[in-house]
């Protein structure tokens, strides 16, 4: 479930271990549609739909852990009063890419590779920009390792 959010949410990791269930469902105990935070880094509101994959991993949490109260922490601690600290979400995440032949996949990979996969697919650096909540179009291109693959495409497309 952490990596599956993480991926496709684009939250810093601080972000997403702070998600109650309250968050992600409604007084009626359906899930959202959407979720709307305050960034602890940058105090921006951030709003996201939930897409497929992330709904289907907060359906199985959902239907395995009966009861959840609203208050709950989604990644809660053993002592479930807080939510697992960031370096336990680390341990999580490489285990999990170890187990699948990868060496490592660190917390914050998720957001940077949501937001690689967001350019590549869209073009739309102006888009990619607003989804990561960054206040320069620079600072995005070098947050996702685009900016020399871009410089390079130029250079190769001029070819004059």
């Amino acid at each position: 479930m952490l990596f599956v959010m993480g991926i496709n949410t684009a939250l810093r990791i601080g972000d997403l271990l702070s998600l109650t269930v309250g968050d992600i469902r409604d007084e009626m105990g359906a899930l959202r549609p959407s979720v709307s935070l305050r960034e602890h880094k940058t105090g921006k509101v951030k709003q996201f739909p939930m897409n497929d994959s992330v709904l289907h991993v907060l359906r199985e949490y959902l239907r395995a852990e009966r009861g959840i109260r609203d208050a709950n922490f989604l990644f809660a601690s053993a002592k479930g009063r807080r939510p697992i600290s960031r370096v336990h979400a680390w341990r999580i995440l490489s285990t999990a890419a170890r187990k699948v032949g990868l060496d490592e996949i660190g917390t914050h990979s998720l957001r940077k590779t949501f937001g690689y996969h967001a350019y590549r697919r869209t073009r739309d650096l102006a888009l990619v920009q607003k989804l990561l909540n960054h206040s320069s179009s620079g600072d995005t291109l070098r947050y996702i390792g685009i900016e020399q693959d871009t410089l390079d495409d130029a250079y190769l497309r001029l070819n004059l």
